[in-house]
């Protein structure tokens, strides 16, 4: 540990993934077309140590939706980002995060007409 210059002991951060700042532009973009048309109404956002995640929710007290999850370990593999449904079934994975939220342009073409 290091010490600041007040000789309390700084507490060092395990480094976590996280959603870049376009990543994370991108999602809430996203997710802002759903709520402004009644389909979504809250979110949260995990950094854990293996995986960065953004849970969807209808309503507060539910079970997520959908999952969007970045997961570093698998970029040379399947991609790092995988959309994932209420029962933890991968519903699009890849190595672009735009290509994998295309999974919604569906629902959105619905919302719209």
């Amino acid at each position: 540990m290091l010490a600041s210059t007040d000789q309390r002991p700084l507490r060092l951060k395990p480094d976590a993934v996280v959603f870049t700042r376009e990543e994370l532009s991108r999602i809430l973009g996203l997710y802002g077309q759903f709520v402004a048309a009644g389909e979504w109404r809250d979110y949260a956002i995990d950094h854990l140590k293996e995986a960065a995640v953004f849970s969807i929710f209808r309503r507060a007290a539910e079970t997520p939706l959908y999952r969007i999850e970045k997961r570093p370990t698998l970029a040379n593999r399947q991609g790092a980002f995988a959309v994932l449904s209420m029962s933890g079934t991968t519903l699009k994975r890849g190595h672009d995060l735009g290509q994998v939220l295309r999974l919604f342009d569906r629902q959105r073409l619905r919302l719209a007409e």
